[in-house]
């Protein structure tokens, strides 16, 4: 039974849909709203992607009914989970930019992509459904990473600490692979992005 059907559930609370929706709702919609998926992030990363929606909701402290007015379907939760940590991603660049040095910058957030891409492994089925259903999704969020990876990139580059000869675009042609490997430990995804890092010093082109 669809538990918005419950004549237990009082709560009432505007429909959203992905940021733009979320900022439209009155504030408690919002609240429990941003609560949700913040509850969804931190219970797909400890169970997987197929945690019940049911343990979301109490974790949010929210009714299941509030959930499923928000989200009528689990792909839409994993959609909008997925879209904070592309907004996330894309806000993390613009921060070390503004904050830290050039090549700290570039350390931090190549860190806030092996974050990124622990999130997206753990929910990768489940976004594949979401593609499926709307692959402009995949395009508009995959460009946008780009454009923070590039944003990276190139304040590093003016500053004379990254090799001049590659792109944002090149960046995640190397560690995008980390988002969809079943296999990869995080030890390992802390290596090869060293290995990343090594390889864009300005010394590594002339080598």
């Amino acid at each position: 039974m669809n538990p918005m059907s419950s004549g237990n559930v009082t709560e009432v609370d505007a429909p959203g849909e992905g940021t733009a929706g979320c900022r439209s709702m009155r504030a408690d919609a919002r609240r429990n709203y941003e609560r949700l998926v913040g509850a969804a992030r931190e219970v797909f990363a400890e169970q997987g992607g197929g945690a019940a929606m049911e343990a979301i909701a109490k974790h949010a402290g929210v009714g299941v009914g509030t959930l499923y007015r928000h989200f009528p379907k689990r792909i839409d939760l994993v959609e909008a989970v997925y879209r904070t940590d592309v907004d996330e991603l894309v806000t993390a660049a613009k921060r070390v930019v503004a904050e830290l040095e050039p090549l700290e910058a570039l350390h931090a957030w190549m860190d806030a992509f092996l974050a990124y891409s622990r999130s997206k492994r753990t929910l990768l089925q489940e976004l594949r459904e979401a593609f499926d259903k709307n692959p402009d999704l995949r395009v508009s969020l995959r460009e946008r990473i780009e454009e923070a990876a590039s944003l990276v990139i190139t304040h590093a580059q003016q500053a004379g600490v990254v090799r001049s000869d590659v792109s944002g675009p090149d960046l995640m042609q190397l560690i995008g692979p980390m988002c969809t490997s079943a296999t990869l430990s995080e030890g390992q995804g802390e290596r090869l992005m060293a290995m990343v890092l090594d390889g864009l010093r300005p010394s590594a082109a002339n080598a």
